[in-house]
């Protein structure tokens, strides 16, 4: 009796911010209630703190529909290229830091949506592992430090051009209906959940830019 009552004490004691109700009060657990009340508060304890999605770790498909709807547009990187001389647009790359640093296009802005994992906790090391075992060394996390970095370089009314590697694409494919996620196409979505209005999508990413040959730089030292 003396053991579960320290263990009905200690998770009646628990940090608010892990026993919560919705209304932000801590969950009463009595150490004398019957074991079926006492069930049903471990239960509601770890529904509380199961940790809720990121606006990036949303369903692709809800991404995407708020994508169209908001009219985030995908333009060429010849349209990107326009835009940014004429129209003031920011080019916004969301590449790792050493891929932007190699090379990126000329007065691009570089806010990494994901970046390389940095720590090494055992949970880290297993996700290292977990990408090594496809054959990638350079394994990556969500940077959870985006936004404000963002906000820091681009205000919220700035027009935005997103670029990554790749594009992706919210165009049906003869293989993915719904097109292909992309990091640009993740850091639209998130842009736009925190109240950028302007933004568009570079389609096929840096490497259709390099192909065209637009102007390029590397990262000053």
């Amino acid at each position: 009796m003396a053991m579960a009552t320290a263990a009905s004490f200690a998770l009646s004691a628990a940090p608010r911010s892990g026993n919560l109700d919705d209304f932000g009060s801590a969950i009463p657990f009595h150490a004398n209630a019957p074991p079926r009340r006492r069930m049903t508060a471990i239960r509601a304890t770890g529904a509380a703190t199961k940790r809720a999605k990121t606006p990036a770790e949303e369903d692709w498909r809800i991404k995407r529909e708020a994508l169209k709807k908001n009219q985030v547009r995908s333009i060429t990187p010849k349209d990107a290229k326009r835009l940014q001389d004429e129209q003031g647009y920011v080019l916004l790359d969301v590449r790792p830091q050493n891929e932007f640093q190699k090379m990126h296009p000329i007065g691009a802005v570089n806010v990494e949506i994901y970046r390389l994992i940095k720590e090494w906790t055992a949970w880290d090391i297993a996700r290292r592992l977990g990408f090594a075992f496809f054959g990638i060394f350079d394994g990556t996390e969500e940077n959870p430090n985006f936004l404000a970095d963002v906000r820091a370089k681009v205000e919220s009314k700035s027009k935005v051009i997103v670029a990554c590697a790749s594009g992706g694409t919210m165009k049906p494919t003869p293989t993915l209906a719904d097109g292909q996620q992309s990091r640009s196409l993740i850091a639209a979505y998130v842009l736009l959940m925190d109240g950028y209005t302007n933004v568009l999508h570079l389609e096929g990413g840096l490497r259709s830019w390099y192909q065209d040959r637009l102007p390029t730089e590397e990262a000053s030292e």
